[in-house]
């Protein structure tokens, strides 16, 4: 047994002593993949989606140096392999790729050397059981070590993208490093005489060589498009519901489903990021746990490249915006973008947006990367965002002291900045300036748009959150009439009857837009509950 080559069954076990909800139905996948031109997977995820499981599942699955009958007989994999028939059957290479990088950075060595490093340790496994000509090639070698054992090689790369993403601005690592994938995956004298199966995981797709695929013969399955990996990117409803019966704490299915769920896919809805929920359960406390990676520091960096319309659709997304995003000339790396669509596909694949394929909008998925956003709002030194927040901060301000001359002139302010919309001409464009005018209450207050109430319909509701102390508003919108109007309306309607079961002052919010003075005006009214 070695570290390289085949490193047994013991890290999976380890997590099948956790409380692990089993996916080892993916074996399935994997194992109809075995002797057809379809070896080659590629299933890229965001960070904490369960890569690193995955990959250590399959090495316990097919190291033939170890005995997993016992390990797998109580999981699904167990009726879908009834013959069992590549159960340990085949040599294992794995390679963890920030592993790699993470002995260099401790050596405080450069990571120009990785691609030898990883030829050279593979090739010390090999030595340990058998004799090595080390004038041969990597591949000679590897070939050589197939025939003698009788049994092809599985490779399981994980973290495949890690030096893609750590070596962004030296190409030419990163060709060093694809020019190894290349020889062992589309090499006519090794591939097909050699490789069982590779099955390569990562955050990222396979990085463009111009519009194709560097390493084009893997089938990709990715966050975009995952195909028949759906189902085992992340947890389902039903793994919810066996996690919460597992479960100590007072965590419902329905907290978890806020904070963690979101992400969708064809045929597969809703999926949760596992890590989060895992991670909730076992601390008891539902939070953000991507706070503890180095993925919040990613988010700053990307959100504020220079890149016309990211700031609108950025602020958009915070406001609870759907937006158009084209996914199609995203390079697959993280140096190389060519417009704000690039940064919010990357943004996709780090699994800070969620996607959907049909309609090709994306959105922010659930209360977990939501409170990332909200953070940017709140670090004015470090966000484009700053000027609007400041504005917004002072339009709440206002509001709360009941002063509608001045909301008015914030509004105005906001509206003749890049995040109103170019064409000013309804009262939807009105309401998608006051999303944006607001937006410094998206962690205080819960916005509901369209609320019925039993006469009509409120335009914008903001209902406190957590049982604060500040008043909840209705915001009623009127284009080319008067801010006395929208206010009367409000009274008419009997909008505050919505809101029977709230117990705090109501702020009523008349807000009106004159085409012809180009200016708004707004009237408030506090409602007193007391």
């Amino acid at each position: 047994m070695g570290i390289y080559l085949n490193p047994g069954n013991e890290d999976f076990k380890r997590i099948t002593r956790s409380n692990y909800i089993d996916k080892t139905g993916l074996i399935d996948i994997i194992n109809s993949k075995i002797g057809t031109t379809n070896n080659l997977v590629c299933v890229s995820r965001p960070r904490r989606f369960g890569k690193s499981y995955a990959a250590q599942m399959l090495c316990a699955y097919y190291d033939c140096t170890c005995d997993s009958r016992e390990l797998f007989s109580k999981y699904q994999i167990s009726q879908l392999d009834d013959k069992r028939e590549y159960l340990n059957a085949f040599n294992v290479i794995y390679l963890d790729i920030t592993s790699f990088i993470s002995n260099l950075n401790s050596k405080g060595s450069s990571i120009n050397s990785i691609v030898n490093d990883i030829q050279n340790a593979v090739i010390k496994d090999i030595a340990a059981v058998t004799d090595v000509d080390y004038e041969d090639s990597f591949t000679g070698i590897l070939l050589k070590y197939v025939g003698q054992s009788g049994k092809k090689l599985i490779f399981i790369i994980d973290e495949w993208d890690a030096i893609i993403r750590e070596a962004k601005d030296n190409s030419e690592i990163q060709t060093a490093y694809l020019n190894l994938l290349r020889s062992l995956f589309k090499n006519g004298n090794f591939t097909s005489r050699a490789v069982a199966v590779a099955y390569m995981t990562g955050i990222l797709p396979i990085k463009k060589d111009g519009t194709e695929s560097a390493v084009s013969d893997f089938d990709e399955f990715t966050i975009i498009n995952p195909g028949r990996f759906a189902e085992y990117t992340g947890f389902n409803e039903d793994d919810i519901e066996k996690v919460c019966q597992k479960s100590k704490t007072n965590i419902s299915e329905d907290e978890l489903r806020e904070w963690y769920d979101g992400y969708s896919f064809d045929g597969v809805n809703p999926i949760y990021n596992p890590y989060s929920v895992m991670q909730a359960i076992e601390m008891g406390r539902l939070e953000s746990y991507w706070r503890k990676t180095t993925a919040a520091e990613t988010l700053f960096t990307y959100i504020n490249m220079d890149f016309k319309g990211l700031q609108e659709d950025i602020a958009r997304l915070i406001a609870g915006e759907y937006i158009h995003v084209d996914i199609n000339s995203f390079n697959n790396d993280v140096e190389n973008f060519n417009s704000k669509d690039d940064v919010l596909t990357l943004l996709i694949h780090l699994g800070y947006l969620t996607y959907d394929y049909n309609t090709q909008m994306v959105r922010i998925p659930n209360k977990e990367v939501r409170t990332e956003f909200e953070s940017l709002l709140k670090n004015e030194s470090r966000s484009k965002l700053a000027d609007l927040v400041k504005k917004s901060e002072n339009l709440f301000k206002e509001t709360l002291e009941e002063n509608g001359n001045a909301v008015a002139k914030v509004i105005d302010n906001i509206r003749c900045s890049e995040y109103a919309p170019t064409f000013y001409n309804n009262e939807q464009a009105l309401r998608y300036v006051i999303k944006f005018a607001y937006i410094c209450c998206i962690d205080s207050y819960q916005k509901v748009e369209e609320l019925p109430s039993g006469k009509g319909v409120a335009d914008v509701v903001y209902l406190p959150k957590n049982d604060s102390n500040l008043p909840a508003m209705i915001v009623e919108l009127k284009w080319n009439k008067t801010e006395s109007a929208a206010l009367q309306q409000i009274k008419e309607k009997n909008y505050p009857a919505i809101l029977k079961d709230y117990y705090g002052d109501i702020l009523l919010v008349g807000v009106n837009y004159d085409e012809i003075t180009k200016e708004h005006s707004c009237v408030i009214e506090r409602l007193s509950r007391k």
